[in-house]
């Protein structure tokens, strides 16, 4: 057989395996220096998560019966091709409890939050909730007492600094002081005893938001406070998460935001747009791709595919939006109602071809991005490459991948179109294709 028959075989059976799985624990020792790698073994989000978030299509439009419902679908439609997180975003909390941890909206989950977590788990999907750092600012006016110990909120916090980078009154914890580990912990314990398997801890600094804050500490904390509960709890930090402190995010947490909000709001019309959101990845991803890994992934945001034309985006910015996503090896959270999901997306979503990219975890790297016409290029690490060819311009452009910047030498190689699911055959030199403004074409490569 020859050599490129050899290798078309292997692209055809590798593209008819299914995305891989989540996986089921993690632990990381705290006191270490940030800059050290950790000695424990990967066991959550050895791949990038896949699922829903509830942010960008509903809002604080939230409640028992509209989760469920996104997660029966979730779990009828998608579930098969790996997404598996329902995961609740801002809008579930409603004050603390006696010991000053947020606890939910009666009117809106009227049998808490556990009683969520149980369907999703029973339809075999994983949950996930939205937390800040910080002590609640009903925690801090209350002064609540800590679980567990002799202490109250005032005896723990830094009264200098906010909690976080929100500005919501939130009280920053002191872990030089007696207690404030305790907090964190009792948050843990709880969140753990509802069945949670995932967090999203937004507004830590340094990063985004409307004040400067220090959170690295509390996410070191939390880190050690969530692996004492013996629950794997993946831990996902937003938004715009510092570069300067990559090495801190990849050390205590699963994923990061490196950038600001995917969703337009008052910005554009629909979820999202290419313009002032969507296209703005291209430029800031390129510098995190160190950083990807398995435990550890750089979050692109809620990829916002599945509604048709509300979702803000035109079908070659749909396939372009995705294919970074998935080369990037990016968590895909999916934000659009997943009640109300178009076919012709649908069929996006779920192409396995696509989503096993993203699940191998090669995070790709511009070869060059001194023109709006890029090639995105990873290593499988099998004698194969993932090859992207984006045209960024606002007019049709032809986007060229020469072999040569593959593997030195090489003049030919066999081709495989992964969007189209078809193989391309043997082509020389290069691989050319004139695309429409925004488009993108997705390519494994055999040199």
């Amino acid at each position: 057989m020859t050599r490129w028959r050899i290798g078309a075989a292997l692209l055809t059976a590798a593209a008819l395996l299914a995305a891989g799985g989540q996986a089921v624990a993690r632990t990381q020792t705290p006191d270490e220096p940030w800059n050290t790698p950790g000695h424990h073994p990967v066991t959550i989000a050895r791949t990038p998560p896949m699922g829903w978030s509830s942010w960008s299509s509903l809002r604080g439009n939230i409640s028992e019966s509209i989760i469920e419902a996104q997660a029966k679908v979730m779990h009828d439609q998608l579930a098969a091709h790996g997404y598996k997180y329902v995961n609740i975003d801002a809008g579930w909390t409603a004050g603390v409890d006696e010991y000053g941890r947020s606890t939910w909206n009666t009117t809106k989950f009227p049998n808490g939050m556990a009683a969520v977590a149980q369907y999703v788990h029973k339809l075999g999907l994983k949950f996930g909730i939205y937390m800040v750092p910080g002590v609640p600012k009903a925690a801090v006016d209350a002064n609540s007492p800590i679980k567990g110990t002799p202490y109250h909120v005032e005896d723990v916090l830094d009264p200098t600094l906010p909690g976080n980078t929100a500005a919501d009154g939130a009280g920053k914890l002191d872990f030089s002081k007696p207690g404030a580990a305790a907090y964190v912990q009792s948050q843990a314990d709880l969140l753990a005893s509802w069945g949670v398997d995932y967090i999203k801890m937004d507004f830590v600094g340094p990063g985004g938001g409307r004040v400067a804050t220090d959170n690295r500490v509390d996410m070191q904390q939390w880190r050690k406070a969530l692996d004492n509960t013996r629950r794997p709890i993946h831990l996902e930090l937003s938004n715009s998460l510092s570069f300067d402190n990559a090495a801190v995010w990849a050390k205590y947490s699963n994923g990061w935001r490196i950038e600001g909000d995917i969703e337009c709001y008052s910005h554009c019309v629909g979820l999202t747009n290419w313009a002032v959101r969507a296209s703005l990845r291209f430029d800031d991803a390129p510098k995190w791709v160190p950083f990807a890994g398995p435990g550890h992934w750089n979050d692109l945001d809620s990829l916002e595919i599945g509604n048709g034309a509300p979702d803000g985006l035109t079908p070659d910015e749909k396939q372009s939006v995705m294919t970074l996503w998935a080369i990037e090896a990016s968590p895909l959270l999916l934000g659009t109602d997943l009640t109300k999901l178009v076919p012709e997306d649908v069929k996006m979503i779920t192409n396995d071809e696509v989503l096993a990219v993203d699940q191998a975890g090669h995070a790709a790297h511009p070869l060059s991005q001194a023109t709006k016409q890029q090639v995105w290029v990873s290593d499988n690490h099998n004698g194969s490459y993932t090859v992207a060819l984006f045209n960024l311009g606002d007019a049709p452009a032809t986007v060229t991948a020469n072999w040569t910047d593959l593997a030195p030498h090489r003049h030919s190689a066999f081709v495989r179109d992964l969007w189209a699911h078809k193989n391309l055959g043997v082509v020389r030199d290069n691989f050319s294709a004139t695309l429409a403004p925004h488009a993108s074409r997705l390519l494994t490569v055999w040199p």
